[in-house]
């Protein structure tokens, strides 16, 4: 119970700070709107740098199902843990992304552009193009995932593993990446968030864009699983 709590709020962490600089950018009358995208990567950063903090001496911090997968394949983490730390991945990325709105209810109210409301939840692409999103997903967990793997500790996950380096690799794949798609990396972080868009009173909201939405699922667990082929391939660490 100690590992779910671990990941449950360590992902809860992420998903409060990273919603919560999506919507200073994205919704009317904030401190921080319309202050870019550096500031939308940097708040996903420190919110995994937050969450790692908070899990990695008790869970490993995996924080996302993704990560989870690739350690299972590379042999890193045992497979039975793995459907309750998913668990507990999703219903912090719930409750961190309801905290998220709670933070910034009265701009939610204020801002009619229901696009932005979806995505201080969950990822939308600028250009929709299903298989090109599918790739762009693909692509950046590929990345995380095998800095993570080449990082992590060996049969328990980052443990000893100081946050910086993670937060770092996040920043980099969202500044290098993100445009196409929002850079979910996460299929907890962004269908926790978008049930929570379909369920929540918010304001003036659209639908939850279901056709996009295993995208984000899909994409990050395949390139999790081509990253665990390579670190296992190459004989890892």
């Amino acid at each position: 119970m100690n590992q779910f709590f671990a990941e449950f709020f360590g992902t809860a962490m992420i998903l409060c700070l990273g919603s919560g600089v999506v919507a200073n950018v994205l919704l009317n009358k904030t401190k921080g709107q319309n202050s870019g995208w550096i500031v939308i990567t940097s708040g996903w950063a420190i919110g995994v740098f937050t969450g790692v903090l908070i899990a990695a001496d008790i869970s490993g911090a995996h924080l996302n199902p993704a990560v989870t997968l690739a350690l299972v394949l590379a042999g890193k983490f045992s497979a039975s843990l793995m459907p309750m730390y998913i668990a507990a991945q999703m219903l912090g990325a719930m409750f961190g992304s309801t905290l998220a709105w709670l933070a910034y209810k009265k701009h939610f109210d204020a801002t009619d552009d229901a696009d932005s409301k979806l995505a201080v939840f969950s990822t939308i692409p600028n250009i929709r193009g299903y298989w090109y999103n599918l790739i762009t997903e693909i692509i950046g967990t590929y990345i995380l995932a095998l800095a993570v793997l080449y990082m992590a500790a060996p049969d328990v996950g980052l443990g000893a593993l100081n946050a910086l380096p993670v937060a770092l690799v996040v920043m980099g794949v969202g500044v290098s990446l993100g445009g196409p798609t929002g850079y979910a990396i996460n299929p907890a972080r962004d269908l926790g968030p978008r049930i929570m868009h379909f369920i929540l009173p918010v304001r003036g909201k659209r639908n939850s864009d279901w056709k996009y939405s295993w995208v984000p699922v899909v994409g990050p667990m395949i390139g999790a699983a081509l990253a665990a082929m390579m670190f296992v391939l190459f004989g890892g660490v």
